[in-house]
């Protein structure tokens, strides 16, 4: 396990509070991280892909951030996802992030135009940091199930020695174990944070000198990730280990999102929690039944949301 990592630990990707009319309800996301943290979260992913980021608009998602601020989540917890398709975006919310006390920022790759090249991507990014500035840190964010667009190991040791201390870490959400891998025996013994973004790899990777995890399904078992992580080389962490990769398997069993604002409201007693912008759906009936059977056969502890 590496030791002091920025956002080293356990990280929510976290859901976005959204009324009926599908504005977002900042008062009920603040109360969300706030149970978060004091529920085994180190770390806040807010404006990520479970948080719907990508059916935001640029200024909703700094209206996000700021209102988090404001209403007492630390910025130095958050490590809010700015990357967007458009250069200019990515530069204005990464320099937002930065402004409203964040340490670090998470970047999806420019993900509309498929198949660039290496050189581009290397171009791309460098723009970003070159007009970002500043000092805070940016994380490359894996997803090819979803950006199309993976990160090479060539590509983040060019970007490494091209600006030495500025691109901090990755998360992967490849769902892949060696790739993961690969990326730490690479980069982790120069202090490059690598977080998984799929719980059944947390406590595998812990092992080979991760930093922790950012994942989607600590929305809901962040205690148990916690007694993971804390115990990554021992019986009690294995034993954790095995609730934690239950409760992902059971969340993926119905669209994610969906599912964890499901379960989140179910826990809350809130049914607006379900509240989620197109062209994601609420679940049904009979996907919710089917969840909460699932999720709860785990052996999950979820504390009571206040």
């Amino acid at each position: 396990m590496m030791k002091d990592a920025i956002y080293g630990g356990v990280n929510a990707a976290v859901v976005t509070a959204m009324n009926d009319d599908l504005s977002i309800d900042l008062d009920r996301m603040a109360a969300h991280s706030r149970w978060l943290l004091a529920n085994g979260c180190n770390g806040l992913g807010v404006l990520g892909t479970t948080g719907e980021a990508a059916s935001l608009g640029v200024q909703e998602r700094m209206t996000v951030l700021d209102g988090l601020v404001a209403r007492g989540i630390p910025a130095a917890r958050m490590m809010p996802g700015t990357g967007t398709a458009a250069l200019t975006d990515t530069v204005l919310l990464t320099r937002h992030a930065e402004a409203a006390g964040c340490p670090g920022a998470l970047l999806l790759p420019p993900f509309y135009y498929k198949n660039p090249s290496e050189d581009g991507l290397f171009a791309y990014f460098s723009e970003v940091i070159q007009r970002v500035g500043g000092n805070i840190k940016l994380y490359l964010y894996n997803f090819p199930q979803q950006s199309a667009i993976p990160f090479s190991v060539d590509l983040i040791g060019r970007l490494l020695k091209a600006y030495p201390g500025k691109v901090k870490g990755l998360k992967d959400s490849s769902g892949d174990y060696e790739n993961g891998v690969s990326y730490v025996r690479a980069f982790a013994r120069d202090g490059f944070e690598v977080y998984a973004g799929d719980d059944t790899l947390l406590k595998p990777l812990l092992e080979k000198g991760s930093a922790g995890c950012i994942t989607a399904a600590s929305n809901v078992n962040c205690a148990t990730g916690q007694i993971v992580y804390s115990n990554w080389n021992n019986e009690t962490g294995a034993a954790a280990h095995e609730i934690l990769a239950a409760t992902r398997k059971a969340v993926i069993s119905v669209p994610l999102i969906s599912g964890l604002k499901a379960l989140v409201a179910r826990n809350t007693g809130n049914p607006a929690w379900e509240n989620i912008r197109p062209p994601h759906l609420k679940l049904t009936g009979a996907q919710k039944a089917s969840l909460f059977t699932v999720f709860d056969a785990s052996g999950v502890v979820l504390p009571k949301a206040a």
